[in-house]
């Protein structure tokens, strides 16, 4: 069976689906902005998809979720003796993802979005402008 032509629609739709995983993976670290660990090792870290280029034929190229990595920020120690996670010495870590950083990804990956879902838009009102000229 011979596989179907990649279209406007799908390579739109692929973008909106990388972007959908890195607005996830933003909201994530966000959430965990604030949490705190009895280690380091156990201390969130703020994660990041990497993508690759997917080339399913010259001149038409889309992009996939390679995979979702943890960032190398370290968690910040805090002496906090009454914490209930504080280790023997009274210290806990913070995660390590900066909030600041991680609104700039938020607000960076919605536009990115926004700007697919306007080309699916434009490309539908070309389609129904030509079919309308077809009759």
């Amino acid at each position: 069976m011979a596989e179907k032509p990649m279209n406007i629609f799908d390579i739109a739709g692929r973008a909106m689906s990388a972007q959908l995983v890195r607005l996830n993976a933003t909201a994530s670290n966000l959430a965990n902005a604030g949490s705190v660990s009895g280690s380091e090792q156990g201390a969130y870290r703020a994660i990041r998809p990497v993508f690759s280029t997917v080339v399913e034929k010259p001149g038409v190229a889309t992009v996939k979720v390679d995979q979702v990595v943890s960032s190398d920020m370290p968690a910040k120690m805090r002496h906090d003796p009454g914490h209930p996670l504080a280790d023997a010495d009274g210290n806990v870590w913070e995660a390590g993802v900066d909030s600041s950083a991680e609104l700039v990804e938020m607000v960076e990956s919605a536009r990115m979005y926004q700007n697919n879902v306007q080309v699916l838009q434009t490309a539908k009102s070309l389609l129904l402008e030509t079919i309308r000229l077809g009759k």
